[in-house]
């Protein structure tokens, strides 16, 4: 499995078939695999916290703490995957909407290198 070759729906199933598995899908509820997100992107926040910027970006260059990152990234992904498997969110769908509607709240020509809130009395 890669990025390039492996869909969307491919690593659903393969989530879902871990939980099934187990016969966990009685502790997969929506509020505590919400719960279990949060814990595992703490987590992840955990290898950046009291890091410079720049020392963050370098941390692609240190295969061990890139993969110590990679296996929390991966938790998070794991549990959105299960979350949208337990409510039944098309994700490819969700995603595209969200984005339509962050391209009309951050304007590219208005956002362009720039974060925050635009002032308009300045």
């Amino acid at each position: 499995m890669n990025d390039q070759t492996t869909t969307v729906q491919q690593l659903r199933t393969l989530v879902d078939d871990f939980v099934d598995e187990r016969d966990w899908q009685q502790f997969h509820s929506p509020k505590n695999i919400s719960m279990a997100l949060a814990v595992e992107a703490s987590e992840l926040m955990e290898h950046f916290q009291w890091i410079t910027i720049d020392a963050s970006r370098e941390l692609a260059n240190d295969p061990e703490k890139l993969a110590a990152v990679g296996e929390e990234l991966a938790d998070v992904l794991s549990y959105s995957l299960a979350m949208a498997n337990s409510l039944g969110i098309d994700l490819a769908t969700t995603i595209e909407a969200k984005m339509v509607k962050n391209a009309k709240k951050y304007p590219a020509e208005e956002f362009r290198g720039r974060f925050g809130v635009i002032d308009e009395n300045h």
